[in-house]
């Protein structure tokens, strides 16, 4: 199974933009499609967007197409989410995930291997 790691997180100003990786090991990466998802205080936990093991497709949450892009590096085993025009209501924890198969999928249980997670806090 493989681990995942995320970095990234902080506290910035609505407008701002910020990048989260996720670096992963213990599996052969190209062969897992990877996904962000969040949780913000008192809700439940929600997709942002997903990508195949190749990186050639993806899946966004309306919320927050357009402002955000996800992509993946497989040689360096690492996905990362590029967060633009960050809104308040972007403020959550935001965890990578893994799943063990190529193809993009957007519930939470569609993925078996979890980061711990890094905090976005976005002030207005």
């Amino acid at each position: 199974q493989v681990q995942l790691v995320e970095s990234g997180g902080g506290l910035v100003q609505a407008g701002d933009s910020l990048r989260l990786s996720c670096a992963a090991s213990g599996g052969t990466f190209g062969t897992y499609a990877m996904g962000w998802f969040r949780q913000a205080p008192g809700k439940d936990r929600e997709f942002v967007a997903a990508i195949s093991g190749s990186g050639a497709n993806t899946d966004y949450a309306n919320s927050v197409k357009g402002r955000f892009t996800i992509s993946r590096d497989n040689a360096k085993n690492t996905a990362s989410l590029q967060m633009n025009s960050l809104k308040s209501e972007d403020t959550a924890v935001y965890s990578c995930a893994a799943r063990a198969s190529s193809f993009i999928r957007t519930t939470p249980t569609a993925f078996g291997s979890w980061g711990q997670g890094t905090q976005v806090t976005v002030s207005s």
